[in-house]
């Protein structure tokens, strides 16, 4: 990607400028090399995607203050999945996140980074393109209703009777259309564990612990949620975490499935993906794949929109 010069200025009654970042912005899209790679992975539809980005970028004040050049380069990682990153499909999305970086004199300086995040959906899109899954779930567990896990087999029973609205965990089941099936279960103890241990938003953060994640996951589910991250919506993070856990150890994967995985940033796990049954499981070059839509299918209920970017400290 060629970066266009941040710098350009423009005059305004004999006062030299700066442009504004939207401005930067539609010029580094409207290059012919930037515009060349959105073709190169969509086709007809670069346009639209395009068009989409800056709608984004102009609605979301935060992600005004990154450079337009990284948020370019991370919608780019979207529009090779062919995942749109309208928040309101809640598929992929591009999250300003508030760092700490080195500037060029050394000084550590707080500033807006762009992230791209690819959303549960997103995930189940990428699984379902396959065409070799025949049942995709994920969602919260109630208490009462787990019965019984076995740790030989992986299998779960949560076929028992709610009795609260306390959430004691997350599951996840895939099953192939050759019959072939595996369930994976956490509980909130366990996620809390694992979301302080690997995200890199808050594994740092003094103020994050075990027991306030804790007390995150006591809240309700809220399938309207607008919130994202770990301390904006516990559960909905849960979810797509065991899902991603499962798919990645477990799962049939073709190339872009590996790297939608390998793009969740914010579940920043350092696990690798492990081809877990090598009669059952198989590794694919998609690029050749038609896609199709698959909105419209089954989610769980607890499966919220992703609508706002996180604060700083998520």
């Amino acid at each position: 990607m060629d970066e266009q010069k941040s710098m350009t200025t423009q005059q305004q009654g004999g006062v030299v400028a700066k442009p504004k970042n939207l401005d930067v912005l539609k010029r580094v899209l409207s290059a012919d090399s930037v515009m060349a790679q959105f073709k190169n992975a969509l086709s007809k539809n670069a346009s639209t995607f395009v068009a989409s980005l800056i709608d984004l970028y102009s609605s979301d004040s935060k992600l005004q203050l990154c450079d337009p050049n990284q948020v370019v380069k991370e919608a780019l990682k979207a529009a090779v999945l062919h995942l749109p990153i309208n928040k309101a499909l809640g598929q992929a999305f591009i999250i300003p996140f508030y760092n700490t970086v080195t500037d060029a004199k050394g000084n550590k300086v707080k500033k807006y980074e762009p992230v791209f995040q690819i959303g549960y959906k997103g995930l189940y899109q990428l699984a379902m393109r396959t065409g070799k899954y025949a049942i995709i779930n994920a969602d919260v567990v109630y208490e009462g209703e787990l019965q019984r896990t076995s740790k030989l087999t992986g299998e779960i029973d949560v076929e028992g009777r709610k009795v609260s609205e306390k959430v004691v965990g997350y599951f996840a089941y895939i099953q192939l259309v050759d019959g072939y099936h595996k369930a994976l279960y956490m509980s909130v103890e366990d996620m809390a564990a694992h979301a302080k241990r690997y995200s890199k938003a808050i594994a740092f953060n003094r103020s994050v612990t075990i027991e306030t994640l804790l007390n995150l996951a006591k809240l309700p589910v809220n399938a309207d949620s607008t919130q994202v991250g770990w301390q904006g919506n516990f559960h909905a993070m849960a979810i797509k975490t065991v899902l991603r856990n499962l798919l990645g150890k477990y799962g049939y994967l073709t190339v872009s499935l590996q790297e939608g995985i390998a793009s969740d940033t914010q579940g920043d796990t350092d696990e690798k993906v492990i081809i877990a049954d090598a009669q059952a499981i198989e590794v694919v070059d998609d690029a050749n794949v038609e896609y199709e839509d698959v909105t419209n299918g089954a989610l769980p209920q607890s499966e919220p929109q992703h609508e706002t970017e996180p604060d700083p400290g998520f």
